[in-house]
Formats: C-alpha cells, structure tokens, sequence
C-alpha cells in the first residue's frame, strides 16, 4: 500500500453562501485520512462555517453511512482561524466527500491535509 501526504487548498470558498462546496472527493479504489482542516475568516466582520462529511458507503455490519457535520454554524471572528480536526482523525471511505459552507459568499479560506492510502 502507498500512503501520500497531500493538501487541498480554496482561497476563497464557497462560491454561494448556504450552498455547500465539496473541497474534497475520496478516489475510487482509495481511503482516506484527514489530519487537518483549517478555516480562515477572510471578511471584514465575524462569519459563521459549517462542514459536512457526506458519505454513503457501508461497512460490513452497519447501517449505511450519511451526512454528517463535522462542525455547523461555527462563529469565527474577524481575522481568526479556526482548526477543525484539533488532533483528531477522519476516516474517508471511496467516494465519501468533505464540503463546506459559510454564511458569507467567498469569505472563508480552507486548508485541507490529508493521507490517501492506495
């Protein structure tokens, strides 16, 4: 198995306020580990962020998977970043996706690093 380090980067994200975009799409035939995902304000006042995980894989035994927020309506204020994964770790199966929404259009910035394991 290969593991690469990789990141995804939006300078400015979303493209409309209230409708998520997907930073990141998990690869066919791969899985995922997110280890760090950072959200910047780039406004000039406070803003509110909230990302998703969405996915609809199953794993043997479980219930199929579904939407899930990893945070919702965040405040960040002006100037201030927030760190998301805080140590932890997020699994991503094939195709499961990372998305992201603010209540402002194009005002937060994101950073998104993660290991794909092939």
């Amino acid at each position: 198995m290969a593991n690469t380090f990789k990141v995804t980067t939006r300078d400015v994200a979303p493209a409309t306020a209230g409708s998520f975009e997907e930073i990141y799409d998990c690869p066919d035939s791969r899985t995922s580990v997110i280890i760090g995902l950072s959200i910047a304000n780039v406004h000039t006042a406070q803003v509110t962020a909230s990302v998703k995980l969405v996915s609809v894989t199953n794993q043997d035994g479980s219930v199929t998977n579904t939407t899930a927020h990893l945070v919702k309506d965040i405040p960040i204020p002006v100037g201030s970043t927030v760190e998301i994964m805080s140590g932890n770790k997020i699994i991503l199966n094939a195709n499961d996706r990372i998305s992201v929404d603010c209540s402002v259009t194009d005002k937060i910035s994101i950073i998104l690093s993660y290991m794909e394991i092939s």
